[in-house]
């Protein structure tokens, strides 16, 4: 077994980086705390997220305290009271999950609501303060070669940046997957509005310290407070009459009411509250066992696309990298035994959430009977009982992010 305290001298080099996003920079942290230097080469203008909220798990906390970001993740997050699922066409609760003290004694961490630029900013900071991580902007990976001793992306410049192994962390549209796997996406039909709104501007009604979902027929809205109760978020999907093509475009406010006719009032003020509005054509990828490729290997969004019904996106990115990190650890930076170990941890966990975010959107938008069933899921269910169902995805941390594959840890 490797000694875990005893790391081998790092080999020349940078670890490269495709991506700077949640994932690229939690993996630029985590490839940090083992001794590498990394080159982040992020296509845009200059680093930071679009969109508006999200919403963090106690594992997404865990995996901030590993990458040493728990503290200012926290600081920025708003930490729920509890979740809840209204029917949106007669308002009947169908679920209500406290997230309270007894949530947070259960997982160790609590759940939150955050902006995603609030997460980005507390992964840059992280990473910045370490001298150990260079960003590069205006930088494309269009191609990526590699050898024994090490990999060379190529970028749209015909650039030419050298490393020791390419994390590709590179978003849904993957540029290192389409070279390695070149799969198809799957466009789901579902459409997804999504916006910030000022305190102010929010109904007072709906002013909840939780996250909120409203379920209705080939539909759903959800929101949340952000940024300390000064912004709502908001986010309408419905299943689109158009065929979609993945992607995002400008929407309007008459085509989202056109797919909300038979909702509640209290639901529908939702709609009338953004001020721009932008929509995303959502789609996700069959799930795949095989990340790695010599010295490359997937991360995040790049190597399990999926859509939002879990609310674990960003989560399972954050995952990753720590369980990246962890890998190399026990390997004493091996990189061939670690990327082996790395994708033998997430391939069947990450799958999971793929799969169970389609079935979740299905229970979300039931109609006819589907929906009284779905009304009659939980019904008189305790808070263990939830808190029993949610153990396999919140009670994930550092120290068992490798417990499936039987590694020392």
């Amino acid at each position: 077994m490797t000694n875990p305290d005893i790391r081998p001298p790092i080999q020349a080099g940078p670890v490269l980086v495709a991506g700077g996003g949640i994932g690229g920079l939690a993996a630029a942290l985590a490839l940090t705390r083992q001794g590498f230097q990394v080159l982040v080469l992020e296509q845009a203008a200059e680093l930071g997220e679009i969109g508006a909220g999200i919403q963090l798990g106690p594992n997404a906390f865990h995996a901030f305290d590993a990458l040493g970001v728990g503290d200012l993740a926290r600081s920025r997050a708003v930490f729920t009271d509890y979740m809840v699922m209204h029917d949106a066409i007669d308002e009947y609760q169908v679920g209500k999950i406290p997230t309270d003290e007894r949530f947070r004694e259960r997982f160790g961490n609590p759940y939150a609501v955050i902006h995603r630029a609030d997460v980005h900013g507390a992964l840059y900071e992280g990473a910045q303060a370490t001298g150990k991580v260079h960003c590069l902007t205006n930088t494309r990976i269009e191609r990526v070669e590699q050898d024994e001793q090490g990999v060379t992306a190529i970028d749209q410049h015909g650039q030419r940046h050298r490393g020791v192994a390419l994390i590709g962390a590179d978003g849904v549209k993957s540029v290192v997957r389409q070279q390695y796997v070149n799969d198809p996406h799957r466009v789901t039909g579902h459409v997804v509005y999504r916006a910030v709104v000022d305190k102010a501007d929010f109904p007072d009604e709906l002013k909840w310290n939780a996250a909120s979902i409203w379920v209705g027929p080939n539909c759903h809205l959800v929101h949340y407070p952000l940024r300390g109760g000064e912004q709502y978020n908001v986010v309408v999907t419905f299943h689109s009459r158009e065929q979609e093509e993945w992607g995002v475009r400008d929407g309007s406010k008459a085509e989202v009411e056109s797919y909300f006719q038979g909702i509640c009032p209290k639901a529908r003020q939702l709609i009338e509250l953004p001020k721009s509005w932008r929509r995303w054509a959502t789609a996700d990828k069959e799930p795949i066992g095989q990340w790695t490729y010599g010295r490359v290997t997937l991360l995040g969004d790049a190597a399990h696309p999926t859509t939002q019904y879990m609310a674990q996106g960003a989560c399972m990115a954050l995952e990753d990298a720590v369980t990246l990190g962890e890998a190399l650890r026990v390997h004493g930076n091996d990189w061939h035994q670690a990327l082996d170990l790395y994708q033998r941890s997430r391939v069947a966990r990450t799958a999971r959430i793929v799969l169970s975010a389609r079935e979740m959107g299905r229970i979300y938008h039931a109609k006819g009977v589907e929906r009284l069933v779905r009304n009659d899921l939980w019904r008189g269910r305790s808070a263990e009982r939830f808190y029993d169902a949610m153990e396999w995805l919140y009670g994930w941390n550092v120290g068992n992010c490798l417990a499936a594959q039987g590694a020392p840890v």
